[in-house]
């Protein structure tokens, strides 16, 4: 969401400086240039992801109250420090922040600009019912997902189909203003900048599905640093152990819900439940069963 709002943001504000200051503009008397149309979509486009990406772990800290461990104030966070400090070693990466969120459920997540600057944090929920041993292996599956540079990966992905979005929301955009509203001027009208906007927001909604496509794909790469960080049965029990949440309403913010470990079920119609952003808990133990560490 925060991504498409900036893409929106983008849109209006550069659609401004085209209209009334002649910056930026891709149209002329011919109609619309579509060299620097693309340029443009490709450097906007990825402007929205990276921004998106360089505040991914202030915005995560705000959205799920999580609380760094700056001094380990009793057992379990010494706990939580020390293992994630030998499994970030293992997978030669810096120490990442580690932090708890107050959560009824169990859940985790990772994430931040740089695997090197990430933060890896845990909820209560998952504190309090998961064995040691459960959340060892989750711990792992997020350390996986930063070692993998899934976040960085993820952003440049989004990036594309951004630059994609406004390229194509833009194509619309005029064909609109010229065969409905009926604009034979030089320059855009009205009706290209009201349809460029609406499209940005419906094709991006449309395009998330490819964006959802490899976070499903990355999950099943984290559960198999999992089971090497930790061990294919713990991996396959701190999985099991999620099935009760997956069936109450997720608690996760919206924001952060493609980067935990586990999704639950979205009451009523949404988004989430057309573009799911995790494979189902099934699959997953399914993919780790038949998974060979000795082949990777």
């Amino acid at each position: 969401m925060t991504n498409l709002a900036v893409i929106v943001v983008f849109s209006i504000v550069f659609g401004i400086l085209s209209r009334f200051f002649g910056v930026g503009g891709v149209h002329s008397a011919g109609g619309i240039n579509y060299a620097s149309l693309a340029i443009m979509c490709g450097v906007y486009g990825m402007v929205g992801s990276m921004v998106s990406l360089f505040i991914s772990k202030w915005m995560a800290k705000r959205s799920t109250g999580t609380v760094v461990i700056e001094a380990p104030s009793n057992a379990t966070e010494q706990w939580l420090i020390d293992t994630v400090a030998k499994q970030a070693r293992a997978v030669n990466i810096d120490m990442p922040e580690v932090g708890i969120f107050n959560n009824s459920q169990p859940n985790a997540f990772a994430t931040g600009w740089n695997k090197n600057k990430a933060l890896v944090a845990v909820s209560s929920g998952l504190l309090q019912s998961m064995t040691a041993d459960e959340v060892e292996a989750v711990l792992a599956h997020e350390i996986g997902h930063v070692a993998n540079g899934d976040m960085v990966t993820l952003a440049l992905i989004q990036g594309v189909i951004n630059a994609f979005v406004m390229f194509f929301a833009r194509i619309i955009g005029n064909f609109v203003d010229r065969t409905v509203f009926k604009n034979e001027g030089d320059g855009p009208g009205i009706g290209y900048f009201v349809t460029s906007i609406v499209m940005d927001i419906l094709l991006g909604f449309l395009a998330s599905a490819i964006v959802m496509w490899f976070s499903r794909l990355r999950e099943f790469r984290a559960d198999e640093m999992g089971t090497k960080l930790a061990s294919r049965d713990k991996m396959i029990s701190a999985l099991d152990a999620l099935r009760p949440a997956e069936q109450r309403p997720d608690q996760m913010p919206e924001s952060m819900k493609a980067f935990a470990i586990a999704s639950g079920q979205s009451t009523g119609f949404s988004i989430a439940n057309l573009f799911r952003s995790h494979p189902t808990l099934d699959d997953r133990i399914a993919a780790l069963r038949k998974y060979n560490p000795s082949e990777a």
